[in-house]
This record gives structure tokens, sequence and C-alpha cells, in this order.
């Protein structure tokens, strides 16, 4: 069964969903507590791989039910399908097209960045070495995308 973490919003407030898509277990975690310590109103799913990403923004089984996220949160160099794999497929769906995508890797390859643009990933962002620069990386990706930008609906 595919791994998949939802986290709540404890206020019971209307959260807004982000999808991570994320292999690195350490990345999961910090990401998570990045979150958890936001006080911002989301829900994160976590899925491990490109090919888990595609059947969660399908809805296919097992995924069935899980809600449309709102923003993904990207990584480039995944098992079964890598990032831009998923995001060349996701962003010539007309039913995902809309979703915002920000590419977040370790990537600092002008290739990466290029292709990632290429294919309409609304920003990419290089992953911090240090745990202080990670979790503010995540916390202004959450301020700004999650309560500046206005995000379809």
């Amino acid at each position: 069964m595919p791994e998949v973490s939802h986290f709540i919003d404890p206020a019971g407030l209307q959260a807004t969903e982000v999808l991570l898509v994320e292999d690195d277990p350490g990345d999961v975690l910090i990401t998570t507590e990045a979150f958890e310590l936001s006080s911002l109103h989301s829900t994160l799913h976590v899925v491990g791989d490109g090919e888990q990403a595609m059947r969660f923004l399908r809805r296919a089984d097992p995924f069935t039910g899980v809600p449309r996220p709102g923003l993904i949160l990207l990584d480039l160099n995944l098992p079964r399908r890598n990032g831009l794999e998923v995001l060349a497929e996701l962003k010539t769906d007309p039913d995902l097209l809309t979703i915002p995508v920000v590419v977040f890797s370790t990537s600092q390859a002008e290739t990466d960045i290029a292709a990632s643009y290429q294919l309409h990933a609304n920003a990419y962002i290089t992953k911090p070495v240090s745990l202080d620069l990670f979790t503010e990386a995540i916390r202004q990706v959450d301020d700004f995308f999650l309560t500046l930008v206005k995000l379809p609906g």
C-alpha cells in the first residue's frame, strides 16, 4: 500500500490540500515538521514516487476519494517516474494543469531548472542543506502559495 500521510489543522478550519512528492524520508520528515509548525491551515499528503503521484492526482486505486491538491511540492529525483516526467504529464492534462507546482529539488543544474520552467513549473527551489533554511523555505512557499496567491478552486 502506498504511503500517504494526512495532517489536519488542529483548529478544524478549512485546510488547503498539499501534495508532497518526495522519496527521501529525511526530507519528508522536515517538510512534515515545517507544515506542523506553520500557522497556515493546510493538509499535507505524501507520496514517495512519480507513479504514485500520478495515481494520486488522477484518484486512481488506491487513491480513490483523495482530495484534489491545491499545491504540489515536487522533487525531481524520484523512483519509477522522475519529477520532470510527472510535471510534463500533469501540465498536459486539462484536469490537472491548473494545480500550481513548486519543484523542490537538491539539483542546482541549469538544465533541470530550465526544463522545469519549460514544462510550466510555477517555481523552482533548490533545497537548502541546513535544517533551519529548509524549514524557512517551506514556510515561505506556504506563505506565498497558500496565503498571498489566489489559487484556482
